[in-house]
């Protein structure tokens, strides 16, 4: 009964404070967490000792950790532990002023944030706070606003690398049976809970400094080492000129980034240790198309903000998205010039003026805005401000604004008090139309993008859309030969809705040019191949991008599909012969098309069809990256080849716990169902499937 009574007093305590403010920070300063964990692949479960140390803000008869559906198991005696509504209360006798330590072990079987991941037959497990989700893994603050020191311990496998937040200090054997290293990291700053992390997995580390001096550690599985070079490509750079830029110290001891499977989004900036989509690990080829760079700087520009300032709910997330997006355009500028930084802000504009132009528009500081308005209407708002009070006196004041709120918490008028100190600019307009506007400032974003000599000649170029052809060719042909690859690029598009007899020269010219993008514009524009460009577009297959090359392949095969005569079943051949090498990104593009058109060829590689398509069906099952396995089962959809295994992978991709993932399966299941015998096959094995996968279909009866 007394432990009722106390937290009946306690929940009383917090509606009053409530009132002011709904953080537990208003009672209690939660400064460290000790913490030895286990995470079992096997059980999919987590076991650990925590020891949490605390100082009352006033005095309370109980406060709480944030702990979703964890068992605890052993508690020391000097405070009391009840385990309440995915929270274990600590009641006492607490007192303000006074320091706390507390210790307790507790086990787990998180349904999110901690993943279980198959790689390729090995294990990998790593974890994705997202804001306010650690706790389903490790008793900590939901909140944002309660900053604490993690001492994060680890142990795994003997032969599995371990990664957290912080230095490594330690590594040693435990136990006497089973071989197990426990990793021991350790934080010298507090942080937010959700920023806390660890990847567990076969992985080989690359280490070097910055020019200040931090440590950066880069990691790639054994297969994918011979990637790091051109993934990670321009890391230090970056590293560097945020340093340089920013005018603010790296705030923590070392730098880590490790890419996973299956991850939910782009990339995470856990403290000092993003975690990456593995999809982003490419090769010399990939790195044309689809590089790290703008992940890579984004999410280490949250190193600054969003966890070395944080903030204090919802309605200043742009102050963590925005300012990310627009430092990682800087870096971009800084490798790829002032050309490719505009064009990215010409792009951003687009998008942001359609949402703004169906009435979707949502103002900076919406704590409900989409991603689209934290992430790119926060980056054109801090491009605006700087071009308005001028590039010195904007990095000053986020010099400022960095070093008296490190370590804290901040809202955005803690931002914009610093901008006024540094200004005597009148900020008013400002605040209205890029912070409290809903609508997108397109044409102060046009005037902005005007004042960049690049955008003038590529509006001029946009202008010419419409156009007769007579009147623009001279100017296409000059941009299509001499341009750069966006002028390049936007030529070509506008030599489609014309005849071949007027276009004809510009497409030769386009493919003599050799400029890999604007060549790539031909294999993506044209939709029919003219027998007067067959012979160029072959040479498409040759280009070092395996986006030209997926698009050069599908348009020769289905050219030559067409034709249906013996020539050109050979010349069909021989493009698939050409290709047969190539894999492309991570996620097949090449490959998977290839076997699908291989498949879909009655008298090409005869011998080899079984082979064909269980490689293609192999790239089905769970130990694959879900971008690949998303590939080979719309193509088995398209050849109508799915079998007993296929679908039994496709049920199982539909209760992923990647949600986009999850989403295609489903809507390709919704069609699957609709063919008579694979819905025999599918009822086949319902009284095989586990729990979730069965209570999925069962919701589509």
């Amino acid at each position: 009964m007394k432990q009722y009574i106390a937290l009946a007093i306690y929940f009383i305590g917090s509606v009053l404070v409530a009132q002011d403010n709904p953080s537990q920070a208003t009672l209690v300063d939660f400064t460290k967490i000790e913490a030895t964990v286990t995470p079992s692949f096997e059980t999919k479960t987590i076991t650990g000792d925590i020891t949490a140390t605390f100082t009352m803000v006033i005095d309370a008869p109980s406060i709480f950790l944030d702990a979703k559906k964890m068992e605890i198991a052993r508690a020391d005696d000097k405070l009391n532990l009840v385990p309440f509504d995915n929270r274990i209360m600590i009641e006492g006798d607490l007192k303000a002023g006074r320091s706390y330590t507390i210790s307790f072990s507790y086990k787990a079987t998180p349904k999110q944030t901690l993943y279980f991941v198959n790689d390729n037959g090995k294990p990998q497990i790593w974890t994705q706070g997202q804001g306010k989700y650690t706790s389903h893994w490790l008793p900590s603050i939901d909140d944002m606003n309660d900053k604490i020191e993690f001492d994060l311990s680890v142990i795994a496998p003997e032969g599995q690398t371990v990664i957290a937040n912080g230095q490594l200090k330690e590594k040693k054997y435990i136990g006497e049976t089973e071989k197990k290293l426990k990793w021991q990291y350790d934080m010298q700053q507090p942080m937010s809970s959700y920023l806390v992390a660890m990847v567990i997995g076969d992985f080989e580390k690359t280490t070097f400094d910055s020019a200040s001096g931090v440590p950066m550690e880069i990691y790639a599985t054994p297969k994918d080492s011979s990637k790091a070079e051109a993934t990670y490509r321009h890391t230090q750079k970056i590293f560097d000129f945020f340093e340089q830029k920013i005018g603010v110290d790296y705030p923590w001891q070392n730098y880590k980034q490790v890419p996973v499977k299956d991850f939910l989004y782009a990339g995470m900036e856990n403290t000092g240790t993003t975690v990456f989509a593995d999809n982003f690990i490419i090769d010399e080829i990939g790195f044309v198309d689809r590089n790290y760079i703008n992940v890579n700087a984004h999410e280490l520009a949250h190193q600054w903000f969003g966890n070395l300032v944080t903030e204090t709910n919802s309605e200043h997330h742009w102050l963590h998205e925005g300012f990310a997006s627009y430092y990682a355009l800087l870096a971009e500028r800084e490798i790829f010039g002032q050309e490719y930084y505009y064009f990215k802000l010409y792009q951003s504009a687009e998008n942001l003026k359609e949402l703004s132009d169906t009435g979707k528009g949502q103002k900076l500081v919406n704590p409900k805005a989409s991603s689209l308005t934290y992430y790119e209407k926060g980056a054109w708002a801090l491009h605006i401000l700087n071009e308005l009070i001028g590039e010195d006196a904007f990095n000053l004041a986020v010099k400022n604004y960095l070093t008296k709120h490190q370590f804290g918490n901040v809202t955005t008028s803690d931002f914009m008090t610093e901008i006024a100190q540094v200004t005597e600019k009148d900020l008013t307009e400002f605040k209205k139309d890029w912070l409290q506007q809903s609508a997108f400032q397109d044409f102060e974003a046009l005037t902005s993008l005007r004042k960049n000599d690049f955008m003038n000649t590529y509006f001029e170029l946009v202008a010419l859309r419409q156009a007769p052809f007579k009147n623009k060719a001279k100017k296409l042909r000059q941009y299509i030969y001499g341009g750069n690859q966006h002028l390049g690029q936007e030529a070509v598009y506008q030599l489609s809705g014309h005849s071949l007899q007027e276009t004809l020269p510009l497409y030769i010219e386009a493919f003599s040019s050799q400029n890999i993008y604007t060549r790539q514009a031909v294999a993506t524009s044209l939709e029919q191949i003219p027998q007067a460009l067959l012979a160029n577009f072959k040479t498409l297959l040759d280009d070092n991008s395996y986006i030209t090359q997926e698009e050069a392949l599908l348009k020769l095969w289905l050219h030559f599909s067409n034709l249906n005569d013996a020539q050109a079943t050979k010349e069909k051949h021989q493009a698939l012969d050409k290709v047969a090498p190539v894999f492309g990104f991570s996620d097949g593009n090449v490959r998977t098309l290839w076997l699908a058109l291989a498949l879909a060829s009655p008298d090409y590689r005869v011998g080899d069809k079984l082979d064909l398509y269980n490689e293609l069906k192999g790239y089905t099952v769970a130990s694959k990256p879900f971008q690949l396995r998303q590939n080979a089962f719309q193509y088995l959809y398209q050849v109508q080849l799915f079998d007993r295994v296929s679908i039994t992978n496709l049920l199982e991709a539909c209760v992923h716990h990647n949600w986009r993932f999850r989403q295609s399966s489903r809507s390709l299941l919704d069609k699957v169902i609709q063919n008579p015998d694979w819905k025999t096959t599918i009822d086949d094995l319902k009284p095989s499937l586990p729990e979730k996968q069965l209570t999925y279909l069962k919701r589509l009866e």
